[in-house]
């Protein structure tokens, strides 16, 4: 059976579906349980399921909104299973996203961001535009003023988050972020690892990272 991407409601989740979804999260270094789901499935409005012969290989709330007028997709909690086809859960997360991205904004470019704790995480922006943080790469104010608008969508206060790095401090918890292993470590960027080179996971530190996706990228996945 092929892989099965569909977004659902926050409110039309299942107790099936929290529970499938904390199962996917027990084995992995974010742990959340069904409580710690169910409270942000009350905070986010969409969640991404991607399904492999029936059983969950990963997931992600999101919400499509925008900021400042300028159309967004922000990425909540999530986690990808370490299947030998996360690569291809990845890209189907991703596919849905931008699909229901065009169909909320047609003709537009919209900005995505979300928290990583490593930098495998950087897999979900890599077919994006102008992604900040990136190596080699000065922030400019109005980057950095990106940063600060999903940082509070985060909520995580100014006194937490560092703006040219574009990292908050946590609270010594499980974070809120995307979890996800790349298939092949050795093709991630030592560079970009660098960038996580401030990131305390064990305190649940995050960095915030956004890319864009072009009005005319989009206007393929109508």
């Amino acid at each position: 059976m092929a892989l099965e991407v569909e977004t659902k409601d926050c409110n039309a989740l299942s107790d099936a579906d929290i529970s499938d979804m904390a199962d996917l999260c027990a084995d992995s270094p974010l742990p959340y349980e069904a409580g710690d789901l169910s409270k942000q499935a009350e905070e986010w409005v969409l969640c991404c399921q991607a399904l492999d012969n029936g059983r969950l290989k990963g997931f992600a709330y999101y919400t499509l909104e925008r900021i400042g007028g300028t159309p967004a997709i922000i990425i909540g909690l999530g986690s990808i299973g370490r299947s030998s086809r996360r690569d291809s859960v990845m890209k189907g997360m991703v596919t849905d996203l931008m699909h229901r991205a065009v169909m909320a904004f047609p003709d537009e470019d919209v900005v995505v961001g979300l928290r990583m704790q490593t930098p495998d995480g950087f897999e979900m922006l890599k077919s994006f535009n102008d992604i900040v943080p990136r190596p080699d790469h000065k922030a400019s104010g109005e980057e950095r003023a990106w940063g600060r608008r999903f940082a509070k969508r985060f909520g995580i206060s100014p006194l937490r988050y560092a703006d040219r790095a574009f990292t908050g401090t946590g609270k010594g918890e499980i974070p809120c972020a995307l979890d996800h292993e790349s298939s092949s470590p050795e093709s991630v960027d030592p560079e970009v690892a660098a960038l996580f080179g401030e990131v305390d996971v064990a305190n649940g530190d995050v960095l915030i990272g956004f890319g864009w996706a072009m009005s005319e990228d989009l206007a393929k996945f109508a």
